[in-house]
């Protein structure tokens, strides 16, 4: 028995490892046998059918008979050997020589896929021919129409292409022998050789026929438009000069010669078809000519723009100038009351050096204009800058005479200011001596020194001679800073003084039941005589919020509902 069970297991394993094997290569098979029949059922001989329509000739009936030899020699050597070789595997597996069925299974494979590829190039060729043959049908067709149409065009409008006539009319007649070529091929079964011929029919009339339509065009363009135009140039640009117009700087008329002998080759080019050069070049020559109307155009508006302004510019470069000169006066006169740094005081003097150079190039400009040699796009340009730079000065200097003239202004709104903020301090000083307080902390006594000090710089900087006006407005600054903050001490000082006095008579409800609540309010009474206000609210707080939880926020919405009413 211990030698019969791993016996067993040894057997068991072995007929399993044989149906795998027997089974993977049952599979093989099958799959191999689809692939042959695949092979056998592709529609050769339907295609072949279709073949038999064209003119079986010359290498149509060549290549029918390679795809008919070939395929024979698929059908009836290939495909049987194929079967044989199945046959013999499937022996192989029944007899369990897996190993030889799996070399004849690859033998089989290397069979079929030579097979295969036989079958395709027959299909592929097929197709390649019917193909051929209808592509050339149709194609032919179009060229043959286009051709028609060349032809009549030609005939039709001889004028219109010029010089290049004789050259189109050669070119058309080079189609003929390549179109009965096509025919003789056609006839022959040579639809390969036909489909050449076609090809280059095709390539010759897309290079000729868009010529047919681009040629008149251009014919006109360089025979007669330019031409026109050049003389409408010539024309417009001696009438321009006649008026007194420096049109030397454009050297339009060198440009124009230039353009006219190139014309003359442009319809060589023409006539040897050689278009799209000439196209090009045309296009190019219209755009030169629009610039050249342009630049002419450009004169014209600049004539108008010198004739209209100049004069006016020189009045106003003039009248900054004695603008500016009084500014300078009223600035020396000024100094003597009010201090002017030596910034301020150079403003004028560069505007003058800036005017005086502006006035220099005025001056050229208007030689220039009597002597008529300069063109009026260069003047043009030159007036506009000398009116900017004019503008800038007389904005300047404007800004300038303003400052001055505000000087006094500032002046007397600082002895104003100084007068208020004194007043303010004074009746605030006036409200806390009539209250009914035990007297005024010294911060705030502090403070109001301190904003005393401050209005007495401002004041001794008013009596200074001559009057720094920026030293006064920063020195003002700190004043009403001063007073603002004396102020709102005090103010809150007294909020805080009252609002005490209003928690303490709230309070007194709870003395004689609460000893915290009178021990907190004696405290708050005694920092209250000591002036120390903060301190007693502060004590005054803590004690009703003790004894009432929100008394606080109560007294203080009672308060503010009592000085609204009031």
């Amino acid at each position: 028995m211990e030698y019969l069970i791993p016996l067993l297991i040894v057997i068991l394993v072995a007929i399993v490892v044989i149906l795998v094997f027997r089974r993977k290569h049952n599979a093989t098979i099958n799959e191999l046998d689809n692939k042959k029949q695949q092979i056998q059922h592709k529609p050769i001989l339907e295609e072949m059918t279709k073949v038999k329509q064209l003119n079986m000739n010359g290498q149509t009936e060549e290549m029918f008979e390679r795809w008919r030899n070939l395929w024979n020699e698929v059908m009836d050597h290939d495909i049987p050997e194929v079967d044989s070789l199945l046959f013999d595997t499937e022996e192989f597996v029944d007899k369990m020589r897996f190993g030889k069925a799996s070399k004849t299974e690859q033998d089989i494979r290397d069979r079929l896929h030579k097979a295969e590829q036989k079958m395709n190039s027959i299909l592929e060729e097929l197709h390649n021919l019917i193909g051929s043959e209808e592509k050339n049908r149709i194609e032919m067709e179009q060229i043959q129409e286009q051709y028609r149409s060349a032809r009549k065009n030609v005939l039709a409008h001889q004028y219109s292409f010029g010089e290049a006539l004789s050259a189109l009319e050669k070119e058309l007649e080079s189609f003929q022998p390549e179109m009965a070529e096509y025919n003789e091929l056609t006839s022959k079964g040579n639809y390969m050789s036909a489909r050449e011929v076609v090809m280059r029919l095709r390539e010759k009339g897309d290079q000729l026929f868009p010529k047919l339509h681009d040629i008149p065009t251009l014919f006109s363009e360089v025979s007669t438009k330019i031409p026109a135009t050049l003389h409408e140039l010539r024309s417009g640009k001696n009438e321009m000069e006649s008026q007194g117009y420096f049109l030397d700087h454009l050297e339009i008329s060198h440009k124009l010669d230039a353009m006219e002998s190139e014309l003359v080759q442009l319809k060589q080019q023409i006539a040897e078809l050689t278009v799209g050069p000439v196209k090009r070049r045309v296009e190019e020559m219209k755009d030169e000519l629009e610039s050249f109307y342009d630049l002419l155009e450009k004169e014209v508006k600049a004539k108008a723009y010198v004739d209209q302004h100049h004069l006016a510019i020189a009045e106003r470069l003039d009248h900054t100038k004695q603008q500016t000169l009084t500014a300078q006066e009223e600035a020396n006169y000024v100094r003597q009351s009010y201090h002017l740094t030596d910034e301020q005081l150079a403003i004028p003097v560069k505007c003058l050096e800036k005017l005086a150079t502006a006035e220099s190039k005025m001056t050229l400009i208007q030689t220039r204009l009597s002597e008529e040699r300069s063109a009026y796009s260069s003047l043009e340009e030159e007036l506009r800058e000398l009116d900017q730079l004019t503008g800038e000065q007389d904005e300047i200097q404007s800004e300038f005479h303003n400052r001055l003239k505000n000087l006094r202004i500032d002046e007397n709104t600082a002895r104003a200011k100084i007068v208020e903020l004194k007043r303010t301090l004074h009746v605030k000083e006036r409200s806390l001596q009539k209250a009914n307080l035990p007297g005024v902390p010294e911060e705030i006594d502090a403070r109001f020194e301190e904003a005393d000090e401050n209005i007495f710089v401002v004041e001794q900087n008013l009596q200074e001679v001559p009057l720094n006006m920026t030293t006064v407005d920063t020195n003002m600054k700190k004043a009403e800073g001063a007073v603002q903050e004396a102020v709102a001490k005090a103010d809150e000082m007294f909020e805080n003084a009252l609002l005490v006095e209003r928690i303490i008579q709230y309070g007194n409800r709870y003395r004689t039941t609460n000893t915290a609540v009178n021990v907190k309010l004696l405290e708050a009474e005694h920092a209250f005589r000591q002036k120390r206000y903060s301190k007693a609210l502060e004590e005054a707080g803590i004690a009703v919020e003790e004894a009432e939880p929100g008394a606080l926020k109560k007294i203080q919405k009672m308060m503010k509902e009592q000085q609204w009413n009031h």
